[in-house]
């Protein structure tokens, strides 16, 4: 019978929580790595007992954790991060005045056909892949050393690569989202990047073309429709129809177009989903009022998703890697807070309940749906 297993990274721990398809009843196991911050938690879609963490403090640095059970048990397998024939744990320099440093590992995305091949998106924003289950990590160097490298910029939460997005018809081409330099992409695994934000507006950055120095928060893609790209940026809510190449602006019709994740229907390539907060400087909702907003026209109308959410004095927020969906044919959607809430919807969004109350803050939300 299918059964869904949702995994939750927290800042003091994970969490494992299963269900049946009905998904109304649900099994809690946790906290795994307890005090420790998990900041991501992340399943191989080509095998579904392989799971992958981000296991980080700023004691002992970061620490990368693989179970091949489903979560019952974790082995520490990536220590060893290498950068231009360089092998460290949490620190290098990179030939300048200045170090190069890794504070942790922001997103870990398993590749889409191997289970043994994993890309790790890091702060100070670089890309990692591993080829023997994580157990070593190699730096795409193409990426950081882009010519546009020098005007990069850290966002409120830091200079990290927290989006990886693999496009299901070609290994080779990849979307990574920087906070503050924008999305770029590449079409040769890795090797070289182009920024990829005509079309992107954002305060503070005079030169209304500028290629790089955008916030971007979140990018998502559907696999039905590859060539269309939707994202959650530091203010505007934006689409793409060619695989990043122009932008255009989707976010009228919502209450505010600032948050942080967005995410697409599973069955329905034109049903997306935001959390719009107040603003850059007050995250909650607007009013105290929890709301998940759904588009069925990819971006063109918006409507709020309220019935079991909190509508009063509810002053949490989302992040950006805190949302996801499964593939039951009723598509589930799912979310996290920072209030430690972990909200499940098993009709598409139309009613919300909660499958967990007062974890610790939610950083991360992942959903498998499994035989």
């Amino acid at each position: 019978m299918t059964s869904v297993r949702v995994l939750v990274g927290t800042r003091k721990g994970a969490f494992v929580l299963t269900s049946d398809g009905a998904r109304k009843n649900w099994d809690v196991r946790g906290p795994l790595f307890g005090g420790w911050e998990i900041y991501h938690l992340k399943g191989s879609p080509a095998d579904p007992r392989r799971l992958y963490a981000s296991q980080s403090g700023g004691w002992f640095g970061q620490v990368v954790q693989r179970s091949d059970d489903g979560g019952t048990t974790w082995n520490p397998v990536g220590n060893e991060f290498t950068y231009d024939g360089e092998t460290g744990t949490h620190q290098w320099y990179d030939g300048t005045q200045h170090p190069w440093e890794f504070a942790r590992v922001w997103h870990l995305e398993p590749s889409l056909t191997d289970p043994d091949t994993v890309y790790a998106g890091v702060e100070d924003a670089a890309l990692f892949r591993s080829g023997d289950g994580g157990r070593t990590w190699q730096e795409l160097p193409g990426l950081r050393t882009h010519e546009s490298g020098p005007s990069w910029q850290p966002g409120a939460g830091g200079m990290c690569l927290h989006t990886i997005v693999q496009d299901p018809r070609d290994a080779a081409r990849l979307y990574v989202a920087i906070s503050a330099a924008g999305a770029f992409r590449t079409d040769d695994g890795g090797k070289t990047w182009r920024p990829i934000n005509k079309g992107l507006r954002s305060e503070g950055i005079p030169d209304a073309d500028a290629e790089v120095g955008h916030c971007v928060h979140h990018l998502a893609i559907h696999p039905f429709r590859p060539d269309v790209l939707f994202m959650q940026k530091h203010w505007d809510v934006m689409r793409s129809d060619d695989g990043g190449e122009h932008w255009y602006d989707i976010g009228e019709g919502l209450p505010t177009d600032f948050g942080f994740p967005i995410d697409v229907h599973a069955h329905e390539p034109d049903t997306v989903y935001v959390v719009p907060i107040k603003s850059d400087s007050e995250h909650f909702p607007l009013d105290g009022r929890l709301r998940v907003y759904r588009s069925r026209t990819g971006g063109g109308e918006w409507e709020p998703l309220t019935k079991g959410l909190p509508q009063e004095n509810c002053y949490v927020n989302v992040l950006r890697d805190a949302m996801a969906v499964d593939t039951l044919d009723d598509c589930g959607i799912y979310f996290g807070t920072t209030g430690g809430q972990v909200y499940a919807s098993a009709d598409a969004g139309d009613s919300w309940a909660p499958i967990v109350r007062d974890l610790p803050a939610v950083l991360s939300v992942e959903v498998q749906t499994l035989p």
